[in-house]
C-alpha cells in the first residue's frame, strides 16, 4: 500500500533506469567485450525492480546475452535465474604466493635449451606469431572461451600485445611459450601460461611460471590472482602444484 509504480526507462543505447516516483531504485547496463559479447549488469535493491529490469533489457536486446556473477552472491544469482540465465562456465580465482620457498620453485631451471625472456625482452614479431599460434591449438582443444575474459576477442579481431606484459620462453631461434603478467600498485595478475603443442611436457610452463613468480616476488610482491576455468586440467594442477588457492569462483551465465 502507498508504493509508487517502478517505470523502466531506457536512458541511453545501453543504459536503463528504474523510477519510482522520480527516484532511481535501480540501474541496469549492457557493454560489449572485445569477443563481440554482451555482457549485463542490474543493480537493485528489491527483487522486484530486479525483475522488471532484466524483462525491459531482455526484451530490447538480441540473444545471446551473458552475466558473471561471484558464486557466493546467491541473492544475485537466484535474480539472473529466474530471468532465465542459465550456467555456461565457471573460473576458480586462484591466489598464487610467490615466495620461492613456498611454491618449492627456487630451485626449478629452465628446461633444456630453454631460455626465459624477462617481460619486455620479446620482439614483437615472434610474440605475435607463438601467440597466434598457441591460440589456434587451443582452438582445436578445449576452446578459447576457456580462456580469461580479458583474452576473448572476435574470431576476426587481432589481440593488441604489449611486450611489457609477456614474458616468454626461447629455444632455438623462436618463441615456444609465453606467460601474461599484469602488475600495478602492488598487485599482480596471471592471466595466461602457456605453450606451443609440441613442447609441452618438457616443464616449460613450469620454468615460465617460476620466472614470473620470482620476478614478482623480487618486486615486493607476496600473492598474485590467477583465473582458471574448473574444465582446464593442466592449469589447474600446475597452480595447486606451486601451493595456489581457491579464493572464489565466478559463473558465467548466458540467456539465450
Amino acid at each position: 500500500m502507498g508504493e509508487q509504480p517502478v517505470v523502466i526507462t531506457r536512458v541511453a543505447q545501453r543504459h536503463w533506469h528504474a523510477l519510482e516516483d522520480d527516484r532511481v531504485v535501480g540501474r541496469g547496463e549492457a557493454s560489449r567485450r572485445s569477443d563481440g559479447r554482451i555482457f549485463l549488469s542490474i543493480d537493485a535493491w528489491r527483487d522486484a525492480v530486479f525483475d522488471q529490469l532484466a524483462d525491459a533489457v531482455l526484451a530490447d536486446l538480441p540473444a545471446p546475452l551473458y552475466t558473471v556473477v561471484d558464486e557466493a552472491d546467491l541473492d544475485l544469482m537466484s535474480g539472473w535465474q529466474r530471468a532465465g540465465f542459465t550456467t555456461r562456465r565457471r573460473e576458480w580465482e586462484y591466489l598464487v604466493p610467490t615466495d620461492p620457498r613456498v611454491t618449492g620453485l627456487g630451485s626449478v631451471p629452465p628446461p633444456p635449451g630453454v631460455t626465459m625472456m624477462p617481460a619486455g625482452a620479446a620482439r614483437p614479431g615472434p610474440l605475435r606469431q607463438v601467440y597466434d599460434t598457441i591460440r589456434a591449438e587451443v582452438e582445436t582443444s578445449v576452446g578459447w572461451q576457456a580462456m580469461p575474459g580479458e583474452l576473448q576477442v572476435r574470431p576476426e579481431a587481432t589481440a593488441v600485445l604489449d611486450p611489457l606484459r609477456y614474458a616468454v620462453a626461447a629455444e632455438s631461434d623462436r618463441y615456444v611459450g609465453l606467460v601474461r603478467v599484469a602488475a600495478r600498485r602492488g598487485q599482480a595478475r596471471i592471466g595466461l601460461v602457456a605453450v606451443l603443442a609440441d613442447r609441452r611436457r618438457r616443464g616449460i610452463a613450469r620454468g615460465l611460471l617460476a620466472h614470473a613468480l620470482d620476478s614478482l616476488h623480487r618486486r615486493g610482491i607476496e600473492t598474485a590472482t590467477a583465473e582458471v576455468d574448473e574444465g582446464n586440467g593442466p592449469a589447474t594442477a600446475l597452480f595447486e602444484g606451486v601451493g595456489a588457492r581457491r579464493a572464489s569462483s565466478n559463473l558465467e551465465l548466458v540467456w539465450r
